[in-house]
C-alpha cells in the first residue's frame, strides 16, 4: 500500500505538523550531521574552535570587565564568574542565529521538494546542542579546578541538577526569537544586517558582564521581561551559590521564554507556506 500524502497551502496557524516532523526524522538527523561537519570544513582547527571562540571571549571579558572596568563579580573569581554566564549565552545565541537565517538559507530545497519546514530550524537546535556539550566541559574542567584547587568559596547548590531545564529554556528562546526573525528577514532582508548588533544589545541587558546586584531595584523589572536574565543568574547560582536569584524573575522569563517560542511557531506556520513565492 501507497502512502500520499496531501500538502494544503491554506492550513490553518495553528497546524503544527509533529506527526510529519516524526516522519522525516532521518532528514532531520541527515541535517544536523551535516550542519556538525560542514561548518568547519577545510579548518585547520576544526571542532576546537567550538572551545577556542567562548574561551578566548571568556578571557578578554575577564581582563576588560574584570581587571580594568574593575565591575563587581560578588566575590566570584570573574574567569568562572563570566564562563558560567556565556557557556549557556553561547548556546542560546547559536540557535537565535542558525534559526533567523533557516528560511532563506533553505529556499533553493524549499523550491524543489516538500518536507515540513521545521525540519531545517530544528536541526540548528541539535547542531548547536552538540557544540554546546563541548563548550560545557570545557567548563566543568576549569570549575573542578577553581573547586579543588583553588581558595575559592565556591559551594555548589543542588539546584545543579536543574540544568536540564536551563538548557532546555535556552533552546526554546532562541527557537521561538529565530523562528520571529526567520519569519519576518522574507520580506525584510535588513533584519539580516540588524541581527549582530540586536543580540550584542541582548547580551548587555542580561547580567553576563554584571551580577543583578548591581541593577537597582526600580530598574529589575527589564530583567524581569527579558527571558534570558533570570535563567543566567540562577544558573550562576546553581554552580557557583551566589547570586541574586528572584522567583517573580525566574517565572516572568520562563513565561515570556514559552510565549516567544509558541507565537514563533505560529507566525512561522503562516509565513512558509507562500514565502517561497515571496522570495
Amino acid at each position: 500500500m501507497t502512502n500520499t500524502t496531501i500538502i494544503k497551502a491554506n492550513q490553518s496557524w495553528f497546524h503544527i505538523p509533529w506527526h510529519e516532523i516524526w516522519e522525516y526524522r532521518d532528514l532531520l538527523w541527515n541535517l544536523v550531521r551535516r550542519d556538525l561537519t560542514a561548518i568547519y570544513k577545510q579548518s585547520i582547527l576544526g571542532p576546537l574552535w567550538f572551545i577556542i571562540v567562548p574561551l578566548a571571549t571568556t578571557i578578554v571579558f575577564t581582563v576588560i570587565f574584570g581587571k580594568v572596568a574593575k565591575i563587581s563579580t560578588d566575590g566570584l573569581p570573574p574567569f568562572l564568574f563570566y564562563m558560567t554566564s556565556m557557556v549557556l549565552w553561547n548556546y542560546f545565541q547559536g540557535c537565535m542565529n542558525g534559526v533567523s537565517n533557516s528560511l532563506i538559507a533553505n529556499a533553493p530545497v524549499f523550491s524543489k521538494v516538500y518536507f515540513p519546514r521545521l525540519i531545517p530550524p530544528l536541526s540548528l537546535i541539535f547542531s548547536n546542542l552538540a557544540q554546546f556539550v563541548l563548550n560545557l566541559i570545557m567548563f566543568l574542567g576549569f570549575y573542578l579546578y577553581f573547586v579543588f584547587f583553588t581558595s575559592s568559596q565556591i559551594q555548589p547548590s543542588w539546584w545543579i541538577l536543574m540544568l536540564p531545564v536551563l538548557i532546555f529554556h535556552c533552546a526554546a528562546v532562541g527557537m521561538g526569537v529565530g523562528l520571529w526573525l526567520s519569519a519576518l528577514t522574507v520580506k525584510y532582508r535588513d533584519l539580516r544586517f540588524a541581527l549582530p548588533f540586536i543580540a550584542q544589545l541582548w547580551m548587555y541587558a542580561t547580567p553576563i558582564v554584571y551580577p543583578t546586584s548591581l541593577v537597582p531595584e526600580k530598574w529589575r523589572w527589564l530583567l524581569a521581561v527579558n527571558p534570558m536574565a533570570g535563567i543566567i543568574e540562577f544558573n550562576r547560582y546553581a554552580f557557583l551559590g551566589v547570586g541574586t536569584v528572584s522567583k517573580d524573575i525566574l517565572m516572568i522569563g520562563i513565561l515570556s521564554g514559552l510565549f516567544l517560542l509558541m507565537s514563533g511557531l505560529l507566525i512561522f506556520n503562516k509565513i512558509q507556506r507562500t514565502f517561497v513565492d515571496t522570495i
